[in-house]
């Protein structure tokens, strides 16, 4: 694994690898001193062309964790927000000697076309492309479905999970409905036909337009966030009606089956796509599931990292040996 950059890249080996590495590192987290030196003189950095608080943060405590060096680059201020080119940006990086790069960008493709153009030599990792993908929250999600409903399972063989909402602009949807379905599990999608993308019959799912057919079924339910910031046009007649067909309150959380999880990627529209006391009850993981973001980032570092040095390494002694 050369970089990160969609979960339809994984296969199911290096997916469950991920994630059993993920466990082991969430075992750090729960150490008076919660690090290691795996990564010391590695240098990651954060990239960011939209805001961001938790994925970023997320990023740098897990590159902090592993004691690499972590340089925080936010565009707003930046010579980006000057006209640079990603390619121009991307030389400096590398001229920085940058090992990875954590890259946010709100054009869907933008890590894909970094990776491929060889401008860089560093591992890059998706954060979050326009509404394309977003691959390490799908792995969190994944990891923390896992542990409560497949623990000792490598994946999530015939486990059902609904995502529910604003489907069209979300790449937390699309990612997961691709981890999810190598991992083993059957995914639902549940939306408004406007919120619907095109082209969703070629994912490997099911949808639904009504919500309450799918939730007895149900092992796990995502709830996403409405992006109005995404919205040009009129995708439902109001909140209060989007709320009534499609939000997950006590009454519909109590047609889950006694073990099923509540989720959300975050940040939550509480009151619009999930209720407070739904939100904060005990069926949730929506906090369990920032913890363990920290954890499958740490993973998808030391994999990326560790592999490349370990590359660096055998290339070395191939020299040395080709010189004596």
């Amino acid at each position: 694994m050369r970089h990160l950059l969609s979960t339809g890249d994984l296969t199911r080996d290096e997916a469950v690898l991920l994630l059993d590495t993920a466990e082991e590192m969430r075992s750090v987290a729960e150490r008076p001193i919660k690090k290691l030196p795996t990564l010391r003189g590695r240098t990651v950095v954060n990239l960011f062309f939209e805001d961001s608080t938790r994925t970023r943060i997320s990023f740098e405590a897990a590159a902090k964790r592993l004691s690499a060096d972590v340089i925080n680059f936010a565009a707003k201020g930046s010579s980006v927000s000057k006209g640079e080119s990603l390619k121009d940006t991307a030389l400096t990086l590398q001229a920085m000697g940058a090992d990875a790069v954590v890259i946010r960008h709100g054009a869907s493709g933008a890590p894909a076309r970094l990776a491929a153009a060889g401008w860089i030599d560093s591992a890059i990792l998706n954060a979050g492309d326009g509404s394309h993908e977003h691959p390490t929250q799908a792995l969190l999600d994944a990891f923390t479905m896992r542990r409560h409903l497949a623990p000792g399972q490598h994946g999530l063989d015939g486990r059902r999970v609904a995502i529910v909402g604003d489907v069209l602009h979300s790449r937390v949807a699309r990612s997961n409905a691709l981890l999810l379905s190598t991992l083993g599990a059957e995914v639902t999608l549940v939306a408004p036909p406007t919120l619907m993308p095109y082209g969703v019959d070629s994912w490997p799912v099911e949808t639904s337009y009504d919500l309450d057919p799918v939730l007895p079924k149900a092992d796990a339910v995502m709830m996403l966030r409405v992006q109005r910031e995404r919205m040009n046009a009129a995708y439902f007649p109001s909140a209060r009606e989007y709320s009534r067909r499609y939000g997950l309150d006590g009454k519909r959380m109590a047609k889950l089956p006694e073990h099923a999880i509540v989720m959300h990627p975050g940040p939550m529209n509480r009151g619009m796509e999930i209720t407070a006391d739904v939100a904060d009850s005990t069926r949730s993981v929506i906090v369990e599931q920032v913890t363990n973001g920290v954890a499958v980032r740490m993973a998808a570092l030391y994999l990326l990292l560790s592999g490349a040095r370990d590359a660096a390494s055998e290339n070395t002694s191939d020299t040395t040996e080709g010189q004596a």
